[in-house]
């Protein structure tokens, strides 16, 4: 197999090229900015949902501001291409972003913006820049990772700030997934906590927002401005695109529909529903996600990554019922994880595709038992109910997905999620399950990004899964392991261009490959 390579050097001297303005711009946290007499770019810029010929560039100032924006095919920006510009305000918190359409396949695209303050628009930021490769009309070698779960259980950004987004970036992948939990809005960060066998973790950047849980608009965009204070997020942003989803951090922990507020002195607004109207719209502005006029604020989505690649973001918390017992015999609207538009959408798409691999990416694991209660163990909170036996709850509608799957001869799926903190590799068997009318696939788990590490979950039969890998904390008293313990982990993702294969590798934060297996693409009649 032919891998794409990435030297040590050229991966630090695209990070200084290209992430150097960034990284020197966030020396000091955002609140303590604005005394320039010029615009200045607090957060870095992303891209993402990028394909052929498009994708998504975002940035964010320090004052309402007019933002130019050009891009070009070589970093000397010869011929650059300028597009009109648009304003950023209060309304968005100052943040924008843009989709650039017309954009040649398979090439490297430059981008910069430049800020004009409203109040005085010959007043000029100096540029910041960024890049991204869009996809491929042909076939080529692709690498993409992903992970999930970002500054969670109160580990901030310590001295050596959020590493595993630097080592994912020495790889110079294609794009990046994150597969949810981009933030932890329930989750304030200490300025220190103390280390169960000794010493302290600081946090050396806290800011107001994040001292607390957030329940307002500002308090939910200030999660994500904590997370962009990082020096490796930013480098990574900058050369790589990342395309998002959401699971249930990003509002409180376990969310839905029956969530009860009533009796948690923490929260002053007791609707969950208000929380995640703001928290979406907290999620819109501060992502490179592509707008959908037909249903604004939805996450899922498919992104065409040329003929070896399409990726399907999936959304298992906006559409869901209540997390009840999991056991109804029949599938209603209340039962449901999906819900019923999103399952037709995938349905269709799925068959539609024509790409070698389909990649579904998932905000939960599909096997795992994951109470909506641990101290309780009731409550199904995500599609497996624990009694290892037939179909029930919302078990039914993935067991309805994957009999689509196999009577369409779709084949060559592949599930990518995270949530779990810890990394895996699952392989679902119809010859193991108690629901056996489906194609055999793997699932991969990989996570946290920088975020405790927990032990393992034990696993549900209905759909015969068989854990082949697994590496996660060992549990009990040993859980939410710190970052610095070293258990964060990412999946790198290998497509061959010429033989088709993919290749998964589990990774942790210190570029140990930890488990890699081959697949080999499958014809299906």
């Amino acid at each position: 197999m032919i891998l794409k390579q990435t030297t040590r050097r050229r991966f630090l001297t695209s990070v200084g090229a290209v992430g150097g303005f960034a990284a020197a711009s966030l020396a000091m946290p955002y609140y303590a900015r604005g005394s320039s007499s010029r615009p200045v770019f607090t957060s870095g810029v992303q891209s993402g949902d990028v394909d052929a010929a498009s994708g998504v560039v975002w940035t964010r100032v320090d004052r309402p501001s007019r933002l130019f924006i050009e891009y070009s095919t070589t970093d000397k920006f010869a011929n650059a291409v300028r597009l009109a510009p648009f304003d950023v305000t209060p309304e968005t918190d100052l943040a924008g972003k843009l989709l650039v359409t017309g954009l040649p396949p398979d090439q490297e695209i430059f981008y910069r913006f430049v800020a004009a303050d409203l109040q005085d628009i010959n007043s000029r930021s100096e540029p910041i820049r960024g890049e991204f490769r869009t996809a491929p009309v042909s076939r080529r070698n692709l690498r993409f990772v992903w992970s999930g779960d970002t500054a969670g259980q109160g580990w901030g950004i310590d001295d050596k700030g959020m590493r595993t987004y630097r080592t994912i970036a020495y790889h110079r992948p294609d794009f990046m997934i994150h597969s949810g939990d981009t933030i932890y809005a329930d989750n304030p960060i200490p300025d220190e906590i103390a280390l169960r066998g000794g010493g302290v973790w600081k946090n050396r950047i806290v800011t107001e927002e994040k001292r607390t849980i957030a329940q307002t608009l500002p308090e939910f965009r200030g999660q994500w401005k904590y997370n962009l204070l990082d020096e490796h997020v930013t480098a990574l942003n900058a050369i790589c695109p990342v395309f998002h989803q959401w699971d249930d951090h990003e509002v409180l922990n376990n969310w839905s529909p029956s969530t009860d507020l009533s009796a948690d002195d923490r929260y002053k607004e007791k609707s969950v529903a208000v929380l995640a109207v703001r928290a979406s719209r907290a999620f819109h502005e501060m992502t490179p996600i592509r707008y959908i006029a037909a249903e604004p604020g939805r996450i899922y989505r498919k992104v065409s990554y040329g003929p070896l690649l399409d990726v399907f973001f999936v959304d298992l918390r906006s559409y869901r019922g209540p997390n009840t017992h999991g056991l109804d015999e029949e599938l209603t609207p209340q039962s449901r994880i999906f819900g019923e538009a999103q399952v037709a959408w995938l349905k269709r798409e799925l068959a539609r595709s024509t790409a070698t691999w389909k990649v579904i990416s998932c905000d939960l694991p599909i096997g795992l038992v994951i109470w909506d209660d641990y101290g309780k163990r009731r409550g199904s909170e995500s599609i497996s109910n624990g009694d290892n036996g037939a179909p029930l709850g919302r078990e039914l509608e993935f067991a309805d997905l994957l009999r689509f799957i196999r009577d369409a001869a779709i084949g060559n799926i592949v599930w990518l999620t995270a949530d779990v903190h810890y990394t895996a590799a699952h392989y679902y068997d119809p010859g193991r399950a108690k629901f056996q009318d489906f194609l055999p696939f793997w699932e991969f788990v990989s996570g946290p990004l920088h975020s405790g590490t927990y032990g393992p979950q034990e696993l549900d039969g209905t759909f015969g899964p068989e854990v082949r890998f697994i590496k996660a904390a060992p549990g009990g008293i040993e859980s939410n392991l710190p970052p610095s313990a070293g258990m964060q982990f990412f999946g790198l993702v290998d497509i061959d261009g010429e033989s088709e294969q993919m290749t998964v590798r589990l990774m942790d934060r210190d570029d140990n490959e930890l488990w890699r297996t081959v697949i080999d693409p499958q014809r299906v009649s």
